[in-house]
C-alpha cells in the first residue's frame, strides 16, 4: 500500500513538473518569438539582449513590456509587434527572460 502511494506521488509530481516549469519558454516557442528575435543577435527585430540593455535600470520596463506584449501594436522603435496570448503572470515571466538576457 505504501509503495503504491509513493509511486502515485512520483507520477503526480512528474506530470505536474512540465506544466509548472518553463511555461514562459513554452509560450515563447508556441508564439514563435524566435521567428523575429534571438537572445543575442538582431534578426527581424532587436535581440533580447539589446532590449534588456535599452531598459536596463528603468523601473517602468517590466510594466511597459508586459503591456506591449499583451496589447500588441507599435513598439518604441515603430515596428509592429503581435499580441501574445498568455496570462499576466506568463507575460511577466517572458519579460523577465528578456530583461535578464545578456
Amino acid at each position: 500500500m505504501k509503495l503504491s502511494f509513493t509511486i502515485a506521488a512520483v507520477i503526480a509530481v512528474a506530470a505536474a513538473g512540465p506544466a509548472l516549469a518553463g511555461s514562459a519558454e513554452d509560450i515563447i516557442a508556441a508564439q514563435k518569438c524566435s521567428k523575429c528575435h534571438t537572445a543575442t543577435t538582431t534578426k527581424k527585430a532587436p535581440s533580447w539582449a539589446s532590449v534588456a540593455e535599452k531598459y536596463k535600470g528603468k523601473p517602468e520596463a517590466e510594466a511597459k513590456l508586459v503591456t506591449m506584449l499583451k496589447t500588441g501594436g507599435k513598439t518604441s522603435d515603430g515596428d509592429d509587434h503581435k499580441k501574445v496570448e498568455a496570462s499576466d503572470a506568463d507575460l511577466k515571466a517572458i519579460v523577465a527572460i528578456v530583461l535578464s538576457s545578456k
